[in-house]
C-alpha cells in the first residue's frame, strides 16, 4: 500500500471521528470493551464464594502470563481514555450547539440513568483509580499482601465504610451500563422500533446482573457469609 493511500485512509478516519456520529461510534466500541471487561471481572470476583484456594489460584493464574495481562491492561487503558475523550468532546459539541441553556429543563422521555451519565462517568473514573490503588497496587489498602487476594478482599470489605462505598459505586455503574448499552445499540444502528423494547430489557438485565454480581461480594464479607 502506498503512502498516499495510507494518508487518504487516515484522513477519512479523522474526518469520520470529527463528526458527532464518529465520536458516538468510538464511545460505543470502547463501551463494548468495557461491558466485556466488567462481565468477566464480575465472574472472577464471584469465585470468592468457592473459597480461598480457588480464588487465590484464579488471581495467580492471571499473573502467570504477564505478557497477555499487560496487553489486556493496555487495551483497557486505551479504550478507557478514548471513551473519556469522546465523551468530553461530545459534551462540548452539545454546549456549543446550545450556548444558552433552557431557563427550565423538563425531562421528557429520558431516564435518570441518561440524565446523570456525565456525572456517573466522572465518579466511576475516579473510582477505577481508587480501585486499582486499593486492590492492584495496595497503596491505599489497610493491610495489603501481594498474592493473597482472598485475605486482601476480606480485610477491605470488613470495613463498613469501604463496603458501602463499593456498593454505591456499583449501583452507579449499573445505571451507567444500562443507558450505555442502550446508547450502544442506537449508535451502531441496531435499534429498531419493532424490537426496541426488547433491547431496553437486555440493557436493563445486563446492568442488573452485573450490579448484583459485584455488590454481593462486599455484602457477603460484611455480613460474615464469606469469612
Amino acid at each position: 500500500m502506498t503512502a498516499t493511500a495510507i494518508d487518504k485512509r487516515l484522513n477519512r478516519v479523522l474526518e469520520f471521528y470529527d463528526a458527532p456520529i464518529g465520536k458516538k461510534v468510538i464511545m460505543a466500541l470502547t463501551g463494548l470493551i468495557g461491558f466485556g471487561f466488567v462481565l468477566v471481572h464480575m465472574a472472577g470476583n464471584l469465585q470468592i464464594f468457592l473459597g480461598q484456594e480457588p480464588f487465590d489460584h484464579y488471581a495467580v493464574l492471571l499473573r502467570r502470563t504477564p505478557g497477555l495481562l499487560w496487553a489486556i491492561r493496555l487495551a483497557l487503558i486505551s479504550a478507557f481514555l478514548l471513551h473519556i475523550l469522546a465523551a468530553i468532546q461530545l459534551t462540548a459539541l452539545k454546549k456549543n450547539a446550545r450556548p444558552v441553556e433552557y431557563k427550565r429543563r423538563k425531562a421528557i422521555g429520558s431516564t435518570l440513568s441518561s440524565r446523570i451519565m456525565g456525572w456517573s462517568g466522572t465518579v466511576l473514573a475516579l473510582f477505577i483509580v481508587y480501585h486499582v490503588l486499593h486492590f492492584t497496587l495496595g497503596t491505599v489498602h489497610p493491610d495489603f499482601h501481594e498474592g493473597r487476594v482472598y485475605d486482601n478482599v476480606l480485610t477491605a470489605f470488613r470495613s463498613a465504610p469501604i463496603s458501602i462505598l463499593y456498593v454505591l459505586c456499583m449501583a452507579l455503574l449499573g445505571m451507567h451500563l444500562q443507558h450505555g448499552l442502550w446508547s450502544l445499540f442506537q449508535s451502531l444502528g441496531l435499534d429498531n422500533p419493532r424490537y426496541s423494547e426488547a433491547l431496553r430489557k437486555v440493557a436493563l438485565g445486563f446492568a442488573v446482573v452485573v450490579t448484583a454480581g459485584f455488590i454481593c461480594v462486599p455484602v457477603a464479607v460484611l455480613t460474615g457469609l464469606v469469612s
